[in-house]
């Protein structure tokens, strides 16, 4: 067996084998008001040991107001959060946060990361799932995006970077509900089922702040969206996420961009899988714009592979410990662009039935 995930799970292996801290990336348009959540959410209670990088991408930045006291590089908040205001590479913050391994006397128990308006978050998670200075201390545990419910079909329409922050989202966040005169627009609600249908979507203005606290102190993110995805499923191989969505048209929307969850029912042999993986990362890499999912190998049948990745880009693999359920099957959720999800399932059952075969054939 060989290939670009052989080598992962060999780096996997190398790694240490502490505890990560989880990381949550906070993304959404400009003016979407991720800086006015972010200070909602830094009054909630239980917050010690979480630190904040506010992520700069040319000159936009953090609020002043959201500001209780400043040095030169960092931002101590009363609550005992620690926000790093740092303007140099991501890496680096992460890398002092983790030298420390404290914020404010706590220990350090998550991040978040609130992107620029402009910011694709795929370079981010990038970052968190391969650089080898981070990615032994730190994982990703999920990305929330705020929609503005004014000005948000405008926005989709005007800017691709917002298609992208929504795309790859497990909680989208609708903000300014207080200015509308009754309930989100049907369309924009539609278009961001249509761009997501796998997030969880947040209507209550009142509850937006726990949500994210929520999603952030979520144990097993990645375990818990996947065994999620797999509720409204109903076919071996492909299955949509959205059951009102037909199969046959469920990778084409006006945004080019899909999701979708590929659930199989066996466990599946390692050395098909794998080659299974490395065919559409070297293939599609640019398209997946984001790829995470629990997978049944029948090489280990009582410890799921965790695969989270980014484009070309995948974190070494884990297996937890235990099902997080009953459910034992593969799920695995896809967010793409213009790839055929018929296509990629019937792939991955040729390989399996290669291998099989040539198994069998074998002396």
């Amino acid at each position: 067996m060989s290939g670009h995930f052989t080598s992962l799970l060999a780096a996997a292996a190398h790694e240490e084998s502490g505890e990560r801290v989880p990381v949550t990336v906070l993304t959404g348009f400009l003016g979407s008001g991720k800086t006015t959540l972010l200070n909602r959410l830094l009054k909630l209670p239980d917050l010690q040991g979480t630190a904040v990088i506010v992520n700069e991408f040319g000159t936009v930045g953090i609020d002043q107001d959201l500001i209780a006291q400043a040095s030169d590089d960092t931002i101590l908040l009363p609550n005992g959060c620690l926000c790093c205001a740092l303007r140099g590479d991501l890496v680096e913050a992460l890398t002092r946060l983790s030298e420390q391994d404290e914020i404010a006397g706590a220990p350090l128990r998550q991040v978040l990361i609130e992107t620029s308006g402009l910011a694709d978050p795929g370079p981010i998670l990038r970052t968190l799932m391969g650089d080898p200075a981070v990615r032994p201390r730190f994982a990703v545990a999920g990305v929330a995006c705020t929609v503005d419910a004014v000005l948000g079909m405008g926005t989709l329409d005007a800017h691709p970077e917002s298609v992208q922050q929504v795309a790859v989202a497990d909680a989208l966040l609708l903000t300014k509900l207080d200015l509308l005169d009754g309930p989100p627009a049907p369309a924009l609600l539609e278009r961001l089922q249509s761009l997501n249908a796998n997030a969880t979507l947040h209507l209550d203005r009142e509850r937006l702040p726990v949500a994210l606290r929520d999603l952030m102190q979520r144990q097993d993110a990645l375990s818990a969206a996947a065994a999620q995805a797999d509720a409204r499923a109903e076919t071996p191989f492909y299955r949509p996420v959205n059951p009102a969505i037909p199969t046959d048209q469920a990778p084409r929307h006006r945004d080019g961009i899909a999701s979708f969850v590929l659930v199989r029912d066996e466990p599946l042999p390692r050395e098909a899988f794998f080659a299974w993986m490395d065919l559409i990362v070297a293939s599609r890499g640019e398209d997946l714009l984001r790829v995470k999912g629990l997978v049944h190998l029948a090489e280990q049948p009582e410890q799921p592979l965790v695969i989270h990745g980014v484009q070309h880009l995948f974190h070494p693999p884990t297996s937890l410990p235990a099902w997080p359920g009953t459910d034992r099957r593969t799920r695995i959720v896809f967010i793409t662009r213009g790839l055929d999800a018929e296509a990629l399932g019937q792939t991955l059952d040729v390989l399996v039935r290669r291998h099989m075969r040539n198994r069998r054939s074998a002396p």
